[in-house]
């Protein structure tokens, strides 16, 4: 902030140059995909000796500086995901999604993706039991982790996202991973050949999942980012 008087002025001519990004990638027929794990991972990397208040009151003026620079941007061509951040860890200082969720939805997107393997969120899917998705909206669970060299069983996978369908409608429902697999430089934390493995599971258990749900009459979509 050397420059600018206020975060809230950075953050805001920020939106100012983004726009015209974002624009530009959705004006060329593309999803525009924004990744914020500022939205989640900020509460423990960036505000972990303040309180919880003081962390949402940054994320909704972040909230509001990305919907301006979203603002001429169609919703269905917007995902906006969060995440408390793609590495293998205790991550016990995560805060609870129950705590930044209607934040989460204030966000200009047609579709939200979030974590739903990493062990310290899989119980989450609760909190969609009180939390009304918006009509129109996608949730895109993370049904597979991506941390980790164990595979998920096409099962398994099937159970979260037919878990996932039961609360928000399955045709409000992309199987996701929890994060990218290739989210920084240098030696992959999954190995190629399991990272594959993985995604095989995924389309199986997505496939599983639509048989429960549709009769096997359409497949579910599956999202990997």
């Amino acid at each position: 902030l050397s420059y600018y008087d206020t975060e809230e002025a950075y953050l805001f001519a920020l939106a100012d140059v983004m726009k015209e990004e974002y624009q530009a990638i959705t004006d060329a027929g593309f999803l525009l995909q924004i990744d914020a794990p500022d939205a989640a991972m900020g509460r423990h990397a960036q505000f972990w000796n303040r309180s919880l208040d003081a962390f949402r009151r940054s994320l909704e003026m972040r909230v509001e500086a990305l919907n301006h620079a979203l603002s001429d941007i169609p919703e269905e061509q917007i995902r906006y995901h969060i995440c408390w951040g793609n590495y293998e860890g205790p991550h016990t200082h995560d805060v609870p999604l129950k705590d930044i969720v209607d934040l989460t939805l204030k966000v200009k997107a047609g579709a939200y993706s979030v974590e739903a393997s990493n062990p310290r969120h899989a119980h989450e899917w609760q909190v969609w039991e009180e939390v009304r998705l918006p009509e129109g909206k996608i949730l895109i669970p993370g049904v597979i982790d991506s941390t980790t060299n164990f595979v998920e069983h096409p099962e398994l996978v099937a159970q979260r996202i037919v878990q996932y369908a039961k609360l928000v409608g399955p045709e409000n429902v992309i199987a996701g991973t929890d994060c990218g697999f290739g989210t920084s430089a240098g030696i992959p934390k999954v190995h190629p050949t399991v990272m594959w493995a993985k995604f095989r599971g995924l389309a199986e258990g997505a496939n599983l999942a639509s048989q429960h749900l549709w009769g096997g009459q359409r497949a579910s979509h599956v999202c990997t980012k």
